[in-house]
């Protein structure tokens, strides 16, 4: 028989938990349509309003109001993962929540890296051409002298792409992030905020942006990466752990727990992104 203690509704909890805290790319995303979804192939509408026309006043009676131009796109969760596993006298386990937690941490690091590196690379290939300042072909080599003006490039690119200055995120590999610590521009400006961020363990901000740190930046080879910035208004995500079940195995004397999660995500605002494939000098 399997076991009986095993309580779905807290390791769902449990394995959520940890994928929300381990994200990187996921939560610079729009998720608030995450409720709607039940399963795999669902599908999202996502409704736009278009812009309303602004006319003159002259004192005389207006005219008929016009019809609001909207426009819709979709939201299909078209990604499904599982993970399956097996723990040995789990009535056992039970009663000890660190091994637990041990091995179900370990799933969700698991789905959240395979998760990251997938939307990581959906958001780079989803940018608008025009705010592409650096591709493979021109790849520019930042040094600790430059670096913190490459940001100001990319925030430039936004802000002639009429994206709002509010909000704005950029992910960079931990190299990028050492070279930016060298520059005291981004160390040294003196403000209490800046400071309380680092003190905090976060990475800080420059050049208007939230900056992340992420081993998942897409690169090619290990040298050319691509440094992605934006807003949370670019991309929209929705993930559900749709199925956890326990249940014991026939020809072992172990319990398995295994769990289906689904998720979809779409690029629905490509003029908040920017990108520039930096080169990673070969010391």
């Amino acid at each position: 028989m399997a076991f009986t203690n095993f309580i779905p509704e807290v390791w769902s909890a449990r394995l959520l938990e940890h994928l929300d805290r381990v994200h990187v790319y996921a939560n610079l995303m729009n998720r608030d349509y995450e409720g709607d979804i039940r399963a795999y192939g669902d599908t999202v509408h996502i409704n736009q309003i278009g812009d309303i026309t602004i006319s003159d006043y002259d004192g005389t009676d207006i005219g008929d109001p016009e019809e609001l131009d909207g426009e819709q796109q979709s939201l299909t969760i078209d990604q499904a993962k599982y993970f399956n596993f097996q723990i040995k006298d789990i009535d056992n386990a039970q009663s000890n929540p660190k091994l637990i937690d041990a091995a179900m941490q370990r799933a969700s690091y698991g789905m959240n890296d395979v998760i990251d590196q997938y939307l990581a690379q959906l958001l780079v290939s989803g940018c608008q051409t025009g705010n592409i300042l650096y591709d493979d072909s021109n790849a520019v080599t930042p040094t600790e002298e430059d670096a913190y003006d490459y940001l100001v490039d990319l925030g430039v690119a936004l802000s002639e792409a009429n994206v709002p200055n509010l909000g704005r995120w950029v992910v960079i590999p931990p190299w990028f992030h050492g070279l930016l610590l060298k520059d005291p521009r981004f160390v040294g400006n003196g403000t209490g905020y800046n400071q309380a961020i680092l003190q905090g363990g976060m990475v800080g901000e420059a050049a208007g942006f939230e900056i992340h740190l992420s081993n998942n930046v897409p690169n090619t080879d290990g040298t050319l990466y691509k440094v992605l910035a934006g807003t949370n208004a670019a991309g929209a995500y929705a993930e559900q752990l749709v199925e956890l079940e326990a249940y014991r195995l026939q020809n072992n004397f172990s319990d398995a727990v295994k769990g289906l999660h689904v998720y979809g995500a779409k690029v629905v605002q490509p003029g908040a992104l920017a990108v520039m494939t930096i080169n990673k000098a070969q010391g």
